[in-house]
């Protein structure tokens, strides 16, 4: 799997497009760089730029970015809505995958130093990258802006972690640092700029000082006026969205519009955004609106509509979405994006990888979908529309099984590969010997926790699928039998697959822990109707292996019900 680190510096120009084309063409040209994003503001005189790629690319193109800057921008000239202290004002390093926050922290380091180094300007570190807390929070380092510089600088407590404690007139001053994914979103009001900060101040985190603090934590805001627009905008940075979410933000800024008399006319966001935060706002709106809504796209549509973010600008989410600007693999082609032909063939080829827990979990995945198309046939149509309050409970579980079922198709084939490269480590001396076991170990744990995470998400299935067995569209009866088999296909797989791997594990501990979920840990956890959940491996109890599966599928006719005979398999 490729590392990936995401960069998003933030220069202090909005205007002039030469400064900013060859801002763009800096980072373009770095060997390893993708750009994915440029976001100018005119008013705020500021262009946010998003790239990605390997972390020691990544610091090139900042730096390439920042000897363009250099050049062409000159602080002494400039104004602009948004808070500032240099030329390249703050520039994150942020996880995207395969890469941690720490070494998300040596990249802001690095990155500093050789800043500081090459241009001889203040530098700062911010974020998980802060050296003292005082200096963790940006709005902290930033107080006063570029204008308080030239006395701050002089203040010991100020002197910058890299770089002379001078004034750079033309430059200012930088902040680097390392990051959770920060989504820049704005709420547009029909207001002045000073209704648009009253609400900034009762929201933001900060508030209106220690003593009058605000509502959102993880938030900062503030308010300002666009004049290309001829709109007022509550800016806010959502630092964690997973604390304070996007629908969150946009649901609180229109209940203290609300209380103005203060029309709230869309919103923005800026840059990028994770789809996760996309989605949860579109959980939250088909829930208070009690709405039907299953598939991504049509949920993404959703969320656009009800925050308005295509009132400024059009929002097209393979341009905004990050997840859909960065495919989750590297340049290798996913098992799962592969056309079923060749899929087919690569598990017919001589080699270990695509087997049998990429296939079972393939088959899951194809069970949990054909349930879900069972119960779509049944929902929406006149002569079943007294059961369409039932089928909006039943069909979203499939919907997400067959999603998450896909996902493990890949995740196996991974786990395995990642068996195969461990084993092939050296071992000539007693450290080789020591690295390659722990490496082998871990692969293993890994290669049981896929198969594993396949058996849980199946167990799930089994109450629904037998309700929805009591009431679906007879025409699809087939299609639910054709489900029930290749679920319990899939299961079987993730038995014999931990299996397998679980007799080579060496760590007790872990073989006796029982897996989340399981509401015995002798056995008897959470599993399908009339069976046993644990399974029993030399000694060590798991939900995922039923010492039989029983399958009761009731079918309606027309004269009455008809049970499908209940099966049962005994293991071992």
């Amino acid at each position: 799997m490729s590392r990936l680190v995401e960069c998003v510096p933030n220069f202090s120009e909005g205007n002039n497009q030469e400064v900013i084309e060859a801002i763009s063409q800096a980072v373009v040209r770095t060997p390893g760089c993708v750009l994915l994003d440029v976001d100018t503001g005119p008013s705020t005189n500021r262009t946010v730029y998003t790239f990605v790629g390997r972390p020691e690319d990544v610091i090139d193109g900042a730096l390439n970015a920042a000897r363009a800057a250099f050049r062409l921008i000159d602080m002494r000239r400039h104004k602009g809505e948004h808070p500032r202290m240099g030329a390249l004002d703050v520039c994150p390093f942020i996880p995207v995958r395969g890469v941690s926050m720490e070494e998300c922290v040596l990249c802001a380091q690095a990155f500093g130093q050789r800043l500081a180094e090459e241009l001889g300007v203040p530098v700062y570190l911010y974020g998980e990258a802060a050296q003292t807390a005082s200096r963790r929070t940006l709005p902290a380092i930033r107080a006063g802006e570029y204008e308080a510089l030239p006395e701050k600088l002089k203040q010991a407590e100020w002197a910058p972690d890299f770089g002379p404690s001078s004034f750079v007139p033309s430059w200012g001053a930088t902040a680097t640092g390392a990051r959770k994914f920060l989504i820049a979103f704005n709420i547009n009001l029909l207001s002045t700029k000073e209704q648009a900060h009253r609400i900034a101040l009762n929201l933001r985190e900060q508030g209106r000082g220690a003593d009058q603090p605000g509502r959102l934590k993880k938030v900062q805001g503030i308010g300002w006026y666009l004049e290309e627009k001829n709109l007022a905008q509550v800016s806010t940075n959502l630092l964690d969205f997973e604390v304070t979410a996007l629908h969150t933000v946009y649901e609180e800024t229109c209940r203290e519009a609300k209380e103005l008399s203060l029309p709230v006319v869309g919103s923005q966001l800026v840059g990028l955004v994770p789809l996760q935060a996309i989605l949860d706002a579109a959980t939250f709106y088909c829930e208070k609106e009690n709405l039907f809504v299953l598939e991504e796209e049509q949920r993404i549509r959703l969320v656009v509509n009800r925050l308005g973010l295509d009132s400024l600008s059009p929002f097209n989410p393979k341009e905004r979405i990050i997840e859909y600007l960065v495919p989750d693999d590297g340049p290798e082609q996913s098992l799962v994006d592969k056309p079923l032909c060749a899929f087919v063939r690569e598990v017919g080829a001589r080699s270990a990888a695509p087997g049998g827990g990429s296939v079972a979990a393939a088959s899951a995945a194809m069970g949990a979908s054909l349930a879900c198309m069972a119960g779509l046939m049944t929902y929406g149509r006149r002569q079943f529309e007294h059961l369409d309050a039932t089928m909006r409970r039943l069909i979203p579980p499939f919907h997400l099984a067959a999603a998450q079922l896909t996902a493990l198709v890949d995740r196996d084939a991974r786990a395995f590969a990642a068996c195969l490269e461990a084993m092939k480590l050296p071992r000539s001396t007693p450290e080789e010997r020591d690295r390659r076991s722990a490496a082998v170990q871990e692969g293993l744990r890994q290669a049981v926790a896929v198969p594993l995470a396949l058996a849980e998400t199946v167990a799930s299935l089994w109450p629904p699928l037998q309700k929805l067995a009591l009431c679906v569209n007879l025409a699809c009866r087939s299609d639910l039998q054709v489900a029930a088999k290749a679920l319990e296909t899939g299961m079987f797989g993730a038995y014999f697959n931990v299996l397998i791997n679980l007799r080579d594990i060496s760590d007790d501990k872990f073989k006796d822990q029982p897996p989340a979920g399981s509401q015995d840990p002798g056995g008897t956890g959470a599993g399908p109707p009339g069976g046993a959940a644990g399974v029993t491996a030399g000694g060590t109890s798991w939900i995922l292996h039923p010492q039989r599966i029983q399958l009761a599928l009731q079918y309606r006719v027309a004269s009455g019900t008809v049970f499908l005979r209940s099966r049962q398999w005994a293991w071992g």
